[in-house]
């Protein structure tokens, strides 16, 4: 990812945490409704999972200048979903339900050049993640 992307990213993700839970329960809403079978994964309360949704995704933006500890985190967090029973067609609704959560929260500010900030993005976490999984 350039400068340009890190730096959309950054602003951008200022926006959704000030949405607050919001957009994070956004996300899971079009999650469910992108693969209902995904929900009995998530347990217990989805206000707590969405607030760690929220806080994972701010220690990865922070990490965006620390590839190295970006990857070895997100291997690791591969490695931790599969005891979930995430497998690898999962990452691309996850996928495609940040990028709709984000088009929501963002509004106009959901740009061409912003999108494909965010698909950057997680096509890293998606490609480091399923590494750390296979592992």
């Amino acid at each position: 990812m350039d400068p340009r992307q890190r730096y959309l990213i950054r602003t951008t993700f200022a926006e959704v945490e000030r949405a607050g839970e919001v957009g994070a329960l956004a996300f899971y809403r079009r999650l469910f409704e992108l693969d209902p079978s995904l929900r009995p994964m998530f347990c217990g309360d989805i206000r707590e999972q969405a607030k760690k949704l929220t806080d994972m995704l701010g220690v990865l933006i922070m990490m965006l200048d620390s590839p190295a500890q970006l990857q070895s985190e997100l291997r690791a967090m591969g490695a931790g979903h599969q005891e979930y029973g995430v497998v690898d067609a999962h990452y691309a609704t996850v996928g495609g339900a940040l990028l709709d959560m984000l088009a929501a929260v963002l509004g106009e500010r959901w740009t061409p050049e912003v999108q494909a900030a965010w698909i950057a993005l997680y096509g890293a976490v998606q490609t480091e993640m399923m590494a750390g999984a296979a592992a």
